[in-house]
């Protein structure tokens, strides 16, 4: 018998079980492929925004060769430990260790290059299809062409064949450190089997739990105006970050054994075929990956969690856009507003005038503020805008009174303000105190005028006074103290009317919302659109990596399952046993990964939007959508072994 033929038969034979991992390798090529081929497309060119849009899909490309090959490294460690025992046969009929990874070698050489040019063909069929989502993304208006980089190609070639050959080291290590007697032990003592739980397995179990509830407190505390100095706000951030890795870690290791073993106690050990096999196993096996799941749930929660942050991003860009521009065009001088609105008359451009005069005040707000946040006595004054009741539609307050617009987001959660309370005003005749009667998210000036703060509405008689007592140091340069506001009555002409500010934009300031939201989509929508396919990557190589340790564990149980068919259990009986330990095999680790997202989501979700739960449910449910086909692909996978246990 040759070598060859022997090459071809071990092929035949262990490519049932490699189709997973070949699928895998060919999405991951493609994928690289794709991305490499988007860096030196011209067309990027096209992609606008504070970073290059190649130089953003070049950088994701390397986090996309680490990924993959990690992934792949590990799987293989999976197979060849697998095929341990095949290892062992070959020497006792004779063959050299050297002839053993020649035959692994060869094997190894056509299902991975063969894969690769089969990923090349599809990252090639697909980058286009690739680029006009990205283009769609960012509202690019532009032809998406197909075409086949020579560069890419041989980036893609270099990185592959260096994670092939790292591949095979691995593999001749493996080999060359292995006796005949431990090859054939390898499988049969991968677990160990524990009867009765031990004290200090509790002890972690519950330390466990309490760690990531003790960080996941912190994070909701973390913007509350508890941690004020930066120094605080990092060591706040990085103890969360322990707390919940090392939970999730010890989580693994002992709180799902102390949880299932509470379950087990509780039924008094009479336990039905479905526990026994979900349960029971899970019970013994979780920990002994403790550290491969901590490692998958963290990325997971990170990948979900920068999916989530992006798309509230890009999904609030029109109504962030909105508080930065409450109007449609803004501007400070005059002149640039009449020149502007010229050109709208010429194109026959329908709008109309906004008209607003703010005087920049400094108000002590010590009266709404909370006393705990002042570090020193300038804490509770805000240099912010004052308006007229006159300025804001439908507003209509006393000369005693005073209300806050532009109070929200970010700015509510770092300045916490009292809807009542006294505050004064900084004149020259002295400060004036007027009573705070509600406040208001809704923008109405852009933030150039409130320097970032909440602003201030009193009665027409008190803003006259103010106009007439203000401090002249805290007022913007002369000229720079008016704001010309422009709505267009027709809002799908804003495309037309932004070329024509984008034309005439003054040097002064001047804000058009469409501008801001077009920006906001650009950036925020690369950013998603680079996290969202790295995040594929990722789950398509973990849900891979955790099949695989299925594969592993169903081969071990085969024994166990053939018992169970000899005392009289259906298929069906064990099926439906599987279902349930495949229900907590994925389904713990998705559950702790969208758990730990949504923690870290909420902690600071609005400094990227104003909108959080619909765009982070859209990505969680993607998510676990996604995730679930491979604990489908388990069960078939278990199904086989059930049926072929007799």
């Amino acid at each position: 018998m040759s070598l060859n033929y022997i090459v071809y038969r071990n092929l035949k034979k262990n490519i049932k079980n490699y189709y997973l991992y070949v699928f895998a390798l060919i999405f991951s090529v493609a994928l690289y492929f794709s991305f490499v081929t988007l860096q030196f497309d011209p067309s990027m060119d096209e992609v606008a925004g504070s970073v290059k849009g190649g130089a953003a899909i070049g950088t994701s490309s390397i986090l996309l060769v680490a990924i993959v090959a990690i992934f792949l490294l590990y799987a293989n460690t999976i197979f060849i430990k697998r095929r341990s025992r095949e290892i062992g046969l070959f020497q006792l009929i004779g063959l050299t260790k050297g002839k053993i990874f020649r035959l692994l070698s060869a094997e190894n050489l056509m299902l991975y290059f063969g894969s690769m040019v089969a990923g090349i063909a599809a990252g090639f069929a697909v980058s286009r299809l690739i680029l006009m989502i990205l283009f769609k993304i960012l509202e690019i208006d532009a032809m998406a062409e197909l075409r086949f980089s020579s560069e890419a190609l041989v980036r893609t070639i270099i990185v592959f064949a260096a994670i092939y050959v790292l591949i095979m080291l691995m593999n001749y290590t493996f080999i060359k450190g292995q006796s005949i007697l431990s090859l054939f032990k390898v499988n049969a003592t991968t677990q160990t089997q524990i009867r009765k739980m031990p004290l200090w397995e509790i002890v972690l179990g519950l330390l466990g739990i309490a760690f990531v509830g003790g960080g996941y407190y912190i994070s909701t505390q973390l913007f509350s105006g508890k941690y004020t100095e930066m120094s605080e706000l990092m060591r706040a951030m990085i103890t969360i970050l322990a707390l919940v890795i090392i939970g999730t870690y010890l989580f693994y290791k002992g709180s799902v054994s102390f949880l299932f073993n509470a379950i087990r106690k509780s039924k008094q050990g009479y336990l039905s075929i479905n526990e026994v096999l979900s349960l029971s196993s899970i019970m013994f096996r979780m920990k002994s990956n403790a550290l491969l799941l901590t490692i998958i749930t963290t990325v997971s929660a990170l990948a979900i969690g920068l999916l989530s942050l992006s798309y509230i991003s890009y999904y609030s860009a029109e109504a962030t856009a909105k508080e930065s521009s409450p109007d449609d065009f803004g501007f400070t001088r005059v002149e640039a507003k009449e020149k502007f609105v010229q050109a709208l008359d010429a194109q026959k451009i329908k709008y109309k005038e906004i008209y607003m005069k703010p005087i920049m005040m400094e108000v002590d707000a010590s009266g709404i503020m909370d006393k705990s946040a002042f570090k020193s006595p300038d804490d509770r004054l805000l240099l912010t805008a004052v308006l007229s009741e006159k300025d804001i539609k439908g507003m209509d307050l006393q000369p005693g009174e005073t209300t806050i617009v532009g109070y929200g987001g970010a700015l509510q959660k770092f300045m916490s303000l009292s809807d009542s309370g006294e505050v004064k005003f900084d004149t020259v005749n002295g400060p004036v105190s007027l009573q705070v009667n509600g406040s208001s998210s809704e923008a109405v000036l852009p933030y150039y005028y409130g320097g970032g703060g909440a602003i201030f509405v009193v009665d027409e008689s008190i803003y006259e006074e103010f106009v007439k007592a203000q401090n002249p140091k805290v007022q913007r340069g002369e000229g720079k103290r008016d704001y010309y506001g422009i709505e267009l009555a027709d809002r799908s002409q804003r495309v037309q009317a932004n070329k024509i500010f984008m034309e005439q934009k003054p040097e002064d300031p001047s804000f058009s919302q469409y501008e801001y939201e077009l920006n906001q989509r650009s950036n925020m929508g690369l950013i998603m659109f680079i996290v969202g396919f790295l995040g594929l990557t990722f789950l398509i190589t973990s849900g891979c990596i955790l099949y695989f340790k299925q594969m592993d564990e169903g081969e071990e149980e085969k024994g166990g399952y053939t018992i169970l068919r000899k005392l009289g259990f259906t298929q069906g009986d064990l099926l439906r046993g599987i279902q349930f330990k495949q229900l907590f095999n994925f389904g713990i680790p998705l559950v702790i990964g969208l758990s730990h997202s949504y923690f870290a989501v909420k902690s600071g979700w609005f400094f990227f939007g104003t909108e959080m739960l619909t765009p982070m449910i859209l990505v969680m449910v993607l998510y676990t959508v996604l995730y679930s086909i491979f604990g489908f692909l388990s069960v078939l996978y278990y199904k086989r072994v059930i049926r072929e246990s007799l």
